[in-house]
């Protein structure tokens, strides 16, 4: 039976496009809706399996306010926009759609997707969840955390803000009109969360608690519209004098707003931007999808019973630091060898014994030293196809000239130097598993025969006439944000949601803190019987310094200091931790903070140096190519990979 298709686009030569290439290739179009009134009338007479949907429609409605009621009812769909930037590939994520096509598009391109996303909603139904963890459910792991109201927010702020940007957000009651429990969360411009009440907000705005009872008596009248930009937002101003100071102060050019009810009361969260045309239907749409999430954070965290245990936080700490002056750890129990107790790292290996008796292909996510590569060799030893090979591949490391050979093989005399035939990681792994870590580093040209390799299951080798069928589970891993290289034309789209049929998320130590004993445990107990340390324990005011820092470089990174106290440590406990910038663990803000580096941010930063340096020369003598030693191949590719432009090295 063939697949029924509603078209939902508001460009009619689009839309009847789209129809053509669906009809050709044996689909059913049931109809074309311009806008999100039709295409529910349209739904609810020819009740289509899947539906293309655009982003920008006809009237108040958008796509992504559709796609909330099509995920309750259980219809899959597909994104067709023109709009590809970051905020709106966030905004459409957050939706949960089986796939993104960018216009214009090729047949193929849109045949192509259609076969990932049918692939992707078999595995959903097979596993009886969606791929991706809503933003309402990362909302609620943050709230049953225990830890201070502030840093709570901190991490809502992080996981909403990619969704619906904002520089400033302000919550407030506004009927009964009240000021006494405002919160207000400032976005710092290295991306940092701070929260403020009006005493300290009051302070750094320099107005006195006088003329802020003044300015701010009434509540924003919006009358129900949501979105304030350019003239909208100059008219608020005037209407609104708090508005007034606090966009003065903080530079703010635009706003959206949407009310929540609790309790018999409306709250207001305003959120403002620096950009003065920022906010679209598209957020609108969203922040109407996650009110249920708006209103939970009301509810349990802004008057939260915990709110006041919070005061007394850092005093209970001073008595556990007196009292408990000695740890001896009680070595904990793994899975598969990963120490963890965490809701965050349960959830993964939920997912991680789910997936690894089948063949799917799987995305593992996280950061550096998260053990992504550890999750792949479990992945592969709980697989029927634990006693074939299991080939790791670290896509970073593959030189740019060889890298179709490496992973795909050649035959001898296919280039300069191919002496013999090679049989790439693809064939080694034939009957196993193939670890492709570190996906986000491979180049456009590759990325292109990995999908034609997904899709086929065959390779050729380079320089070979004739194919070759494999049988190989894949397994990728990236520390990358796949979506924004999408956004930036560093990584394909099919590719990516090829790759993304079952992501594994790993959570980062500082999003686990809870683990930090248990594996300070095995850790003493790992290097205890490799070495000749005496150290058998630690105290508890090593402990909460260990608790207290952020952690960049992970579960590597603290092993590695563990094992660098135990040689420095005198006696049978750890009494004194080394961190390495420890400042930046004591949480303080400002134009002097310390801010840690990925490799990337100091590779770009280094090459851009050389560029300028060069006055943007990459060739040939006194060239940035010969300055950092490296073919000037690789600097284009380098500077392509790192969103290098010409107006930066002016």
């Amino acid at each position: 039976m063939k697949q029924k298709i509603l078209i939902v686009e508001d460009e009619f030569i689009v839309a009847n496009d789209l129809r053509i290439m669906l009809e050709k290739a044996g689909y059913k179009v049931c109809g074309i809706a311009p806008s999100v009134v039709k295409a529910l009338e349209l739904i609810a007479t020819k009740e289509p399996d899947w539906i293309l949907l655009d982003i920008f429609l006809q009237g108040d409605k958008t796509g992504i306010d559709l796609a909330g009621q099509l995920t309750e009812m259980g219809i899959p769909f597909i994104y067709i926009s023109a709009n590809t930037n970051q905020g709106i590939l966030e905004a459409a994520k957050a939706t949960l759609p089986y796939g993104f096509l960018v216009k214009p598009f090729r047949e193929k391109d849109l045949m192509v997707m259609l076969d990932i996303a049918r692939y992707r909603h078999e595995q959903h139904l097979k596993y009886n969840h969606h791929a991706e963890p809503s933003l309402h459910k990362q909302i609620e792991h943050i709230i049953q955390k225990q830890e201070p109201v502030s840093e709570r927010l901190k991490q809502i702020s992080a996981v909403l803000h990619p969704v619906v940007p904002f520089d400033f957000l302000w919550i407030t009651k506004s009927n009964p009109r009240t000021t006494t429990k405002d919160l207000n969360i400032v976005r710092s411009p290295d991306g940092k969360f701070s929260t403020l009440n009006n005493e300290h907000l009051l302070k750094a705005v320099n107005i006195s608690s006088r003329d802020f009872k003044t300015w701010n008596s009434t509540a924003i009248a919006h009358n129900g519209k949501p979105i304030f930009n350019g003239y909208d937002f100059r008219k608020l101003r005037m209407e609104s004098p708090w508005t007034q100071v606090l966009s003065d102060h903080y530079k703010l050019e635009s706003a959206l707003i949407t009310e929540i009810e609790r309790d018999g009361g409306q709250f207001q969260f305003i959120f403002f931007h620096h950009l003065s045309d920022l906010y679209t239907k598209v957020h609108a749409g969203i922040i109407n999808q996650f009110k249920k999430s708006l209103e939970l954070i009301l509810n349990e965290v802004i008057y939260g019973k915990d709110i006041i245990a919070e005061v007394s936080a850092t005093t209970l700490i001073a008595v556990e630091k007196t009292v408990v002056k000695r740890e001896i750890p009680e070595i904990p129990k793994d899975f598969n060898g990963i120490i963890g107790n965490s809701v965050l790292l349960h959830a993964a290996f939920k997912k991680l014994e789910l997936v690894a008796p089948d063949d799917t292909s799987v995305l593992i996510l996280g950061e550096s030293g998260t053990g992504k590569e550890k999750i792949a060799q479990i992945i592969h030893q709980l697989s029927p196809r634990k006693n074939k090979p299991l080939v790791t591949v670290n896509c970073a490391a593959l030189p740019l000239t060889l890298i179709e050979s490496e992973l795909f093989g050649h035959e001898k005399g296919a280039f300069t130097g191919a002496n013999e035939k090679r049989i790439g990681k693809f064939e080694q792994a034939d009957g196993g598993s193939i670890f492709l870590d570190e996906i986000g580093e491979l180049p456009l040209e590759a990325q292109v025969k990995l999908l034609r390799v997904l899709q086929e299951k065959e390779i050729e080798r380079l320089g070979g006439n004739y194919t070759k069928k494999i049988n190989v589970r894949i397994i990728t891993a990236t520390n990358r944000n796949l979506e924004k290289e999408v956004a930036e034309g560093r990584f394909r789209l099919d590719l990516y949601y090829r790759l993304n049929v079952f992501p594994i998320a790993l959570p980062a130590l500082r999003d686990r803190k809870e683990d930090i004993p248990a594996l300070v445990a095995y850790f003493i107990s790992k290097y205890g019987k490799k070495s000749s340390s005496n150290v058998t324990g630690i105290s508890s005011e090593a402990l909460h310094e260990l608790q207290a820092y952020d952690w960049p470089g992970n579960i590597r990174e603290l092993e590695h200091l563990i094992e660098r106290t135990m040689l420095l440590t005198e006696g049978e406990t750890i009494t004194k931790i080394d961190l390495p910038n420890s400042a930046s663990a004591t949480g303080f803000t400002g134009e002097n903070q310390l801010k840690i580096k990925t490799m990337e941010e100091m590779e770009r930063e280094h090459i851009l140096n050389i560029l300028k340096m060069c006055k943007g020369k990459i060739f040939g003598a006194g060239g940035a190519a010969e300055i950092l030693n490296i073919p000037s191949t690789t600097l284009n590719s380098k500077i392509k990979k790192l969103g290098i432009k010409f107006e930066f090295v002016k």
